[in-house]
């Protein structure tokens, strides 16, 4: 049985207004939006805006100044270590990475993949399934599934290896902006020819990540399942201590 924690929705707004500040929506000595903005922008209750400004404050990206506002520092110069797979299944130039694109085309889609993209069970999604080597040794399978409609006209359907990443691609192509991710992490036994592609023993279990890269609106645009191999896998994190 695979266990899913996801993150409170202090913590998910904090990233998202995180990633504002890294990508330059709020550049550095500008003034994030109002309590208030936030609270009508994403639908959250006010204690939930305050306690994530609250942990951006402590973590240095904001700052409080008096007849003001909030103020946005920057990336602090000690940032968590965090290990971004969402990032890298959006981001990955499949022509260049090491690895080779194993599967293209139009499958029915698992139960949570279609759960996720507000789709009926089974119906019809794209995937494109790329196995990344590194130094001869197969460490990741990276399984992304995209609504039929959003794909249609580019170049996803294509068996060839994507240059630049799927993000890039689909905002030039269907004019969609990616706004935030989600990750959730669980346990599982491969399937038969996941086991394959990996190369695993067997009794070997899969560590996935379930990415969703959402838009502004909470539309979901992409879903990417990475599969990494449970006995080559050093989970590291970094945090203060209060």
């Amino acid at each position: 049985m695979a266990y899913e924690v996801e993150p409170p929705k202090y913590v998910r707004l904090a990233q998202t207004i995180q990633q504002r500040i890294e990508d330059g929506t709020y550049p550095p000595g500008g003034r994030v939006p109002s309590e208030n903005q936030l609270v009508q922008s994403f639908g959250m209750s006010r204690p939930t805006v305050v306690r994530a400004l609250e942990l951006l404050k402590r973590d240095g990206w904001l700052e409080s100044r008096q007849g003001y506002g909030t103020i946005v520092r920057g990336r602090p110069a000690v940032v968590e270590h965090k290990d971004r797979r969402g990032s890298e299944a959006l981001a990955r130039d499949e022509a260049r990475s090491p690895g080779r694109l194993v599967e293209v085309g139009q499958v029915p889609a698992p139960a949570r993949v279609a759960s996720v993209l507000g789709l009926p069970k089974r119906a019809k999604v794209l995937v494109r399934r790329f196995l990344v080597v590194e130094d001869g040794e197969p460490v990741e399978l990276v399984s992304s599934y995209f609504p039929a409609g959003l794909v249609e006209g580019t170049e996803l359907e294509s068996a060839d290896p994507l240059s630049g990443g799927t993000r890039a691609h689909l905002e030039s192509r269907k004019k969609v902006r990616f706004d935030h991710v989600t990750e959730h992490v669980s346990a599982r036994v491969p399937e038969r020819d996941e086991a394959e592609l990996l190369d695993l023993p067997e009794g070997v279990p899969v560590l996935s990540v379930l990415v969703v890269a959402l838009d502004a609106s909470g539309r979901a645009l992409q879903v990417s399942d990475v599969l990494l191999p449970a006995d080559r896998q050093e989970l590291e994190d970094t945090y203060r201590l209060n």
